[in-house]
């Protein structure tokens, strides 16, 4: 592997942090810690209730993450699916795997909605809808906004 993209883990507690999970806020923004995923609020909400789902092993390639990092990836999106289902009501959910700045292996989890949401009093709208995600469009949204939000997925994820 080139030394340009071995990524750098720091211990944190008992959650082994990346680059990419520190980039995406981690450890304040993470709403749950796999054996070999975590999955983070998405700080900047593309969507309501976007998502990262990060790989905690030292890949920078989707082919190289271990058959037990594969396997979970079922239940994790059965999670996800299921959380952000009852919490937001989704039309559609994106998995973006976008590893071009952040070479860890990670997913963006964007969902889809046809039609505004509103969580908290805010308002989000989906302004990709019904092409791919505008990332550059984000819902701004308030750092208390954002607990609010990580505080609700903690809570209903299983």
């Amino acid at each position: 592997m080139m030394e340009w993209c071995k990524p750098v883990f720091q211990k944190q507690g008992a959650i082994v942090l990346n680059a990419t999970m520190k980039k995406f806020g981690a450890p304040a923004t993470l709403i749950r810690d796999y054996d070999h995923w975590a999955v983070l609020l998405r700080p900047g909400q593309v969507t309501l209730g976007s998502l990262v789902l990060v790989c905690k092993e030292p890949r920078t390639a989707f082919s190289m993450i271990s058959a037990a990092a594969f396997a979970e990836l079922q239940s994790i999106t059965g999670h996800i699916e299921g959380v952000l289902g009852r919490m937001f009501n989704y039309d559609r959910i994106n998995y973006l795997m976008l590893m071009m700045v952040d070479p860890d292996v990670h997913f963006h989890v964007i969902p889809r909605y046809e039609e505004m949401r509103t969580f908290s009093g805010q308002t989000f709208i989906d302004p990709g809808w019904p092409g791919p995600p505008d990332l550059a469009s984000l819902n701004a949204t308030s750092t208390e906004q954002n607990t609010q939000i990580l505080t609700a997925l903690k809570a209903d994820w299983p």
